[in-house]
């Protein structure tokens, strides 16, 4: 499932690719795909045309020209948005180990068909992924139900540091399992929560509310860190990811601890470990990470 550099990294290679290009035909391929009414959605996209692409957490907003509504797109586990224009393909978000760009293919959901004769297929092999047409309304609500972006400037003011404390050290859970949460920090996933805290020297099953104030501040100095590097370098990949140049990403050769189980930690020497935290596959080094 792509994590916020992934998203990041998509938003940024499709905006000078689709913005300001109108929308000359929208093919629905499986109706359950788009959360509105099959020929509203059509009709609404059709000869308009999208002006910026946001993001909150990893869910995509391609705002419209015309109208009143906004797209939003959720990749989900294995979304994946793939752009064409003559013979160039560039894709972003999940895909097989063998990648299949003869499009439309049978994963092939949606197709956005636009002016200058460039087309954009949402895929998804199983389904979970989603687009919907959403008033700005109903667009704050969704923003409501996301925590704190890493990126943004309230992530680093004091007043919300504080609140993001009292709620880590108020949870019974894991620390995994606070930062996985979308509702208190968002765009957090799997490896990245790995890298976090390792970087910030926390062992991944460690109960939040056990955490000294020293170690929380260690956590939460370490998010942006981490997600920085990750960007830059186009995100994580094993064989499931493919950036919207077509490459993948080579943050992989940088990871730390996630999907190192069983090698030396590259810091202390020790073997990295691997056990099941919230639900998930967890890597962590039992010397570095209290």
């Amino acid at each position: 499932m792509p994590e916020l550099p992934e998203v990041e990294t998509i938003i940024r290679d499709l905006r000078p690719k689709i913005l300001d290009i109108g929308i000359s035909k929208v093919e629905v391929l499986l109706p359950r795909i788009v959360k509105n009414q099959t020929q509203l959605f059509k009709k609404r996209l059709t000869g308009n045309s999208f002006i910026s692409i946001e993001r909150v957490g990893k869910v995509l907003i391609f705002y419209l020209r015309k109208g009143d509504k906004v797209l939003i797109v959720h990749l989900k586990m294995t979304g994946q948005l793939i752009y064409r224009q003559g013979k160039r393909i560039i894709a972003g978000g999940h895909s097989g180990e063998k990648q299949d760009f003869d499009l439309p293919n049978k994963h092939t959901r949606v197709i956005f068909y636009f002016a200058d004769g460039s087309l954009l297929f949402f895929n998804d092999l199983r389904t979970f992924g989603y687009v919907k047409l959403i008033g700005l309304e109903e667009l704050r609500e969704v923003k409501k139900g996301f925590g704190v972006e890493p990126f943004s400037p309230e992530f680093t003011q004091e007043a919300t540091r504080e609140s993001l404390k009292k709620k880590i050290k108020a949870r019974q859970t894991s620390i995994k399992a606070v930062l996985l949460n979308q509702e208190i920090i968002t765009g957090l996933g799997n490896i990245y929560v790995d890298e976090v805290l390792f970087r910030a020297k926390v062992r991944p099953q460690r109960k939040a509310s056990s955490l000294k104030k020293k170690e929380i501040e260690a956590i939460l100095d370490s998010i942006r860190p981490v997600l920085l590097q990750a960007i830059k370098a186009r995100g994580t990949t094993f064989n499931n990811y493919v950036d919207a140049d077509g490459n993948t990403g080579n943050f992989v050769s940088r990871l730390m601890v996630y999907g190192r189980a069983g090698e030396k930690c590259k810091k202390c020497g020790a073997v990295i470990k691997k056990i099941k935290v919230a639900g998930r596959g967890t890597h962590y080094c039992a010397q570095c990470q209290k």
